[in-house]
């Protein structure tokens, strides 16, 4: 059977959420594939996982008859997110752009699963395993637009999911969800409407995609 970990950070919900939308339509397509299988899914706007305290990070590298009790909860905490990743076959990652950067929520699930020694560094625990970024925002910020240069959000990622966790990288991106809203943008709606729609199909083809590779 195969394990799916879906996280998703936008503080709106449901159809108000383009991140939540696609995610969701990746979801379903990957469940239709594997009936059978597993989704483990956590909402880290609706349930926030602890920021990184002290006691957290210095437990990482601390043995485990020398933790502190504080130590010793703040640890079993993070253990709990790391190993949900290490059981994963593929992650899906709902990450909408808030002020040019992530939810300081989908940061701090980061910063909890990142260990280095074991999920980070050389060996990486969950190396290689597939992730999915359904990385959403207001604007457009790709390559030749005036804001290119404000693009946080996928380059963070990849230097975390990437290079911190040794994760194979996927982004699929839904942008300009604000013109419908913002009247100064109304031009830009024919522009989000088919950026939407390829979101959509990107989301259903690569969970189709990847649920196949992974039963193979």
């Amino acid at each position: 059977m195969t394990t799916l970990l879906h996280i998703d950070s936008s503080v709106f919900p449901g159809e108000a959420s383009s991140s939540r939308s696609v995610a969701a339509a990746f979801r379903r397509t990957w469940q239709e594939q594997h009936p059978e299988g597993t989704v483990i899914y956590r909402d880290v706007a609706a349930n926030p996982v602890p920021h990184i305290t002290a006691a957290a990070w210095s437990a990482g590298s601390a043995a485990p008859v020398e933790r502190s009790p504080e130590q010793s909860a703040a640890y079993a905490a993070r253990l709990e997110l790391i190993e949900e990743l290490e059981q994963a076959d593929a992650v899906l990652i709902g990450a909408p752009m808030y002020n040019y950067a992530i939810p300081s929520t989908l940061k701090a699930w980061l910063d909890n699963v990142i260990l280095p020694g074991r999920t980070s560094g050389e060996h990486p625990s969950a190396q290689g395993t597939p992730v999915v970024v359904v990385a959403s925002r207001g604007g457009s910020y790709a390559p030749g637009t005036p804001r290119e240069g404000y693009e946080f959000v996928q380059n963070y990622l990849e230097a975390v999911l990437e290079g911190s966790l040794g994760l194979e990288l996927d982004f699929i991106v839904p942008e300009l969800t604000m013109a419908p809203r913002n009247p100064a943008m109304s031009e830009l709606i024919p522009l989000y409407e088919a950026s939407r729609k390829r979101a959509f199909e990107d989301a259903s083809a690569k969970a189709k995609e990847l649920a196949e590779r992974i039963a193979a």
